[in-house]
């Protein structure tokens, strides 16, 4: 790797220190230690206000063109609203929830929230939008009692605003709401800043609530996680070591992740405004439909930092084969590319450094890292040139990283200053969050890249609740053997669940591909669904690959030999999948135990690995 020549990119200088106990328990940290950082995030916005307030903070799409806010601009809404909140009486008690997805009134609330110390909950839109009995949602306000609900469109969210905010006052962007009044935005935006704001504003510390970010909820009611300024404030420092080449280039994004998830939320949204760049917002997701807009967006718009999931890269790479201007434009300036929230394929790893490398005549930086929304999220972060996607990382400065052995895997857990403090108005599971040292215990399993080796870096061992055995007693990692089998699958798949716990031998249920298995028939994108998935072209890829995975396998634990394609997509109601994609393996498998058992048997639609191949492994 080292022969390769990398665009020059200023980065952290880590000084990794580790100490290994006599349980086995290992330590892992940095001795450079964490710079100072602000008491809370509001100040980088008059910081920047007064230092560049002409610069865009945020844009958005405007027709054929770019709605911008400038810091300035910004600033100013940002008190007034502020001064709205503090007459509506808003409170951590009464906090601020937010229905609807990523636009710039969103940001202007949740900041205005912010700026006078009232938290606010950027809620999944699918919670009011695709549930049916809005049952979270309902868990949601429970929990939180809100003081005002936002929503941008009255239409769209008023089902879900009538039947769990009856009493609730309303504020919205556009449209009213039938039978009940409801606040505009723009009269929001225009209340007249007092000196209560700035009263308000010095009151703001470390230890005060910035806002509640949601778990997924996918094994049972989502829990409030609290995200005090301090959590805040020190994650994105310990961001700006990492990248320290934002510290002297403002960043450019261009991002379609939600902020109600802590990726975009807390960390992409907040790296913008920590070292003044510019956050260009992407209406489009990496869907069939939706990466229609990002391509767009892309094609008009070079960012400097790119993030997005490895599905999303996959569209967008099929895409560059046949448009120039949108792989010179997204290249021409981009310093390093992320990717997270799922394991990446090798192939598209591959693919996504050469099309980089052709483009730009050198390498990019393609990394990825490991947190979660308890903490911060930036916990670990892989910044060396690597050969194969999966390592990800060392722990950023201030944070350390503690290794339990748990049976054959190291149990990963974390201390630092960005860890969140707890679950809101739940001491019993705030309590069970962490261990007796203060480390938070967040269920995933961690492994050396390079054993004995903690500078090199870790690689994700799948999630411990995930993990099973097979009814001969042989112990299956889920997450690596997941990862596995998706990359075998040749992009034919986009996710799995593996299934096998106290059987003999495993087996998956398939999320399918559909574009890639339509490329495998002829006339294939113009048919069903099911009669693609059942069609002896798409049955024979399979099998071919499943073959070759089997002759690969190391035993019986990483051989999957039977697999099933779903028909139908995975419930978001019953907690099979969240918003952003990602899939509850456990509530699959519970949900879906006839399919689980037609696995087993002799159901037509089970493809099969060759059985000699999987005789000559056992």
């Amino acid at each position: 790797m080292a022969a390769r020549r990398f665009a020059p990119l200023a980065t952290w200088t880590p000084d990794v220190r580790h100490e290994t106990r006599a349980d086995g328990t290992t330590l892992v940290w940095r001795a450079d230690p964490l710079g100072p950082y602000p008491d809370k995030i509001t100040e980088r916005l008059d910081h920047w206000a007064a230092a560049a307030p002409d610069r865009t903070f945020l844009a958005e799409r405007d027709g054929d063109g770019w709605r911008h806010l400038t810091y300035a601009e910004c600033r100013t809404v940002v008190r007034a609203l502020g001064q709205a909140f503090l007459d509506l009486g808003l409170s951590p008690e009464r906090p601020l929830a937010i229905l609807s997805g990523n636009d710039i009134e969103h940001a202007l609330m949740a900041l205005g929230a912010q700026y006078v110390g009232v938290p606010s909950a950027a809620l999944s839109p699918a919670y009011s939008l695709l549930s049916q009995d809005f049952s979270k949602l309902r868990d949601i306000a429970g929990q939180l009692t809100p003081g005002l609900v936002f929503a941008a469109d009255g239409a769209r969210f008023g089902r879900a605003i009538d039947a769990v905010f009856a009493g609730t006052p309303v504020a919205l962007t556009r449209a009213g709401l039938e039978g009940r009044p409801a606040l505009r935005f723009a009269d929001l935006a225009a209340t007249e800043a007092t000196p209560a704001v700035d009263a308000a504003h010095a009151a703001v510390g470390p230890d005060t609530v910035a806002k509640f970010l949601f778990t997924s909820g996918t094994t049972g009611s989502p829990k409030a996680s609290i995200q005090t300024q301090r959590v805040i404030c020190s994650n994105q420092e310990m961001i700006a070591d990492c990248y320290a080449f934002m510290r002297e280039e403002p960043p450019v994004i261009v991002d379609w992740a939600p902020w109600n998830h802590t990726a975009a939320g807390n960390k992409n949204f907040n790296l913008v405004l920590y070292n003044g760049g510019t956050y260009y917002l992407d209406g489009g997701r990496p869907t069939r439909d939706g990466i229609v807009e990002t391509i767009r967006n892309l094609r008009e718009i070079s960012p400097t930092w790119y993030f997005n999931v490895p599905a999303g890269y996959e569209m967008l790479l099929s895409a560059m084969e046949d448009d120039p201007l949108l792989r010179e434009t997204f290249f021409a300036r981009l310093r390093m590319m992320m990717y997270a929230a799922a394991s990446m394929a090798q192939h598209t790893w591959d693919r996504l450094n050469a099309v980089a490398a052709a483009t730009r005549g050198e390498p990019i930086l393609l990394s990825t890292g490991y947190g979660a929304t308890e903490t911060g999220p930036f916990a670990l972060s892989s910044m060396e040139p690597q050969d194969s996607p999966g390592n990800v990382g060392i722990p950023a400065q201030g944070v350390t990283l503690k290794l339990v052995p748990h049976g054959d895997k190291l149990e990963a857990r974390l201390r630092g200053p960005n860890i969140a403090p707890g679950y809101w108005r739940n001491g019993d599971l705030s309590r069970g969050a962490f261990d007796e040292e203060g480390f938070y215990r967040v269920g995933d399993a961690l492994r050396f890249a390079v054993p004995g080796d903690p500078a090199r870096g870790f690689l994700f061992d799948g999630r411990l609740a995930e993990n099973f055995k097979l009814s001969t007693g042989t112990f299956v990692s889920v997450g690596a053997l997941r990862a596995a089998f998706v990359d075998a699958m040749g992009g034919l798949v986009g996710d799995a669940v593996i299934a096998g716990e106290d059987r003999d031998r495993v087996a998956a249920l398939m999320i399918p591909h559909v574009p890639a298995l339509a490329a495998l028939v002829p006339g294939g994108p113009g048919m069903s669904r099911t009669g693609l998935l059942a069609h002896p072209a798409v049955r024979a890829a399979v099998a071919e690959r499943l073959t070759r995975l089997a002759a690969e396998a190391t035993g019986s634990a990483t051989r999957v030999v039977r697999a099933m394609f779903l028909d139908d997509d995975l419930s978001f109601d019953r907690g099979e999948v969240t918003d952003k994609g990602s899939i509850n393996q456990r509530a699959v498998l519970r949900h879906r135990a006839d399919l689980v058992a037609a696995l087993y048997g002799d159901d037509p639609r089970v493809i099969q690995a060759d059985p000699a191949v999987v005789a000559q492994g056992v």
